[in-house]
């Protein structure tokens, strides 16, 4: 396991490129989504986490939704098809919850188009013991396109809305892969044997039900800082996160690794009480877990390398996804009439 120790001069540059990163900036069309459709995280079913959570019974029904990058669909099919499944059960499990089913939705030209997709989404549909059970097809249009769907249950939830100052942030990576080029995508997935990949998802239910932890999130396409600001924005709280501290491959670039969508990676907070068998349940699955910061009060994302800190993100200035309890308005003369992609 490597560190991202950092020269001061590295450093800066480093701060620059996690403030440009259009994995961040693309999680602000959740505000522009939100606000057009009324929704906040102050719900009876809160937006902002990974899953909506659904009260039912004596537990949760987790609802949650992934579409794809028209060029990631283009430029690798069958792994997006497997991505459809795997992120989605990241976010069943990043909840504290146990998928039940998939449902997908695929638009090809024609059949040789809609093939290595639908072969990725068989593949991890059976690596991972979750069953595809219907979903919608097209096969006539000029491009492919993928959005996928995932129901599942949880008994005591992991929220983002529930890291509170004082606690220490921790990160949970499976460093056991490479990326898959040309994206920025650490895969560590599709070698690994499914009774490994099953074992791996239950570490999340079990630490929700053990009481380990209130708050995780899936380290998403914002990568691990823009996933901390997503966090931090639903908690109404702030994060600093010692870079020397993040667990990271050999060789790795910092920032790139910073802004990387993994296929195993989860940021969660917890007590000083619960810390020691929070990264214990991990380190037995051979999972790279570290305590990596701490929630603040101050409402901002700071980095920190050494003595030097550099503000990645300001929630007193402005929102992020626009789902936090003090959330800023949205301009309706400025929204677009377009709402993005909002999962």
């Amino acid at each position: 396991m490597a560190s991202l120790a950092l020269s001061a001069t590295a450093f800066e540059a480093l701060a620059a490129r996690l403030r440009a990163s259009t994995g961040m900036a693309a999680k602000a069309d959740i505000a522009v989504a939100a606000a057009r459709l009324g929704l906040s995280g102050a719900g009876a079913v809160p937006v902002g986490d990974d899953c909506a959570a659904i009260p039912d019974g004596d537990g949760y029904l987790l609802f949650a939704i992934e579409g794809f990058m028209n060029a990631f669909v283009a430029g690798d099919p069958w792994f997006a098809g497997w991505c459809g499944v795997m992120v989605n059960l990241s976010d069943i499990a990043a909840m504290g919850g146990r998928p039940l089913a998939v449902v997908d939705a695929v638009w090809a030209k024609g059949e040789d188009g809609a093939t290595p997709v639908l072969e990725g989404l068989r593949a991890a549909s059976a690596r991972f013991g979750v069953p595809i059970v219907g979903g919608h097809t097209n096969l006539a249009t000029d491009r492919g396109q993928l959005s996928v769907a995932v129901l599942g249950r949880a008994s005591r939830l992991l929220t983002s809305f529930d890291a509170r100052p004082g606690e220490t942030l921790v990160a949970a990576l499976d460093l056991r892969g490479r990326y898959r080029e040309p994206f920025s995508n650490w895969e560590a997935a599709t070698d690994a044997p499914a009774e490994r990949l099953r074992g791996d998802l239950e570490v999340l239910p079990f630490i929700a039900e053990a009481g380990l932890s209130r708050a995780a999130k899936d380290i998403s396409q914002g990568g691990l800082v823009g996933t901390a600001a997503m966090l931090a924005e639903c908690s109404g709280v702030g994060v600093e996160i010692d870079l020397a501290k993040v667990p990271a491959p050999e060789g790795v670039d910092p920032a790139r690794w910073l802004m990387s969508f993994p296929s195993y990676g989860y940021l969660l907070s917890a007590t000083e009480t619960n810390l020691p068998a929070l990264l214990s349940a991990f380190h037995r699955r051979g999972i790279a877990a570290a305590a990596i910061g701490r929630v603040t009060a101050d409402r901002r994302v700071v980095v920190a390398s050494g003595a030097a800190r550099e503000t990645i993100w300001d929630f007193e200035r402005r929102s992020l996804l626009g789902c936090g309890p003090a959330v800023l308005q949205l301009d309706e003369a400025a929204a677009p009439a377009v709402v993005g992609d909002a999962a």
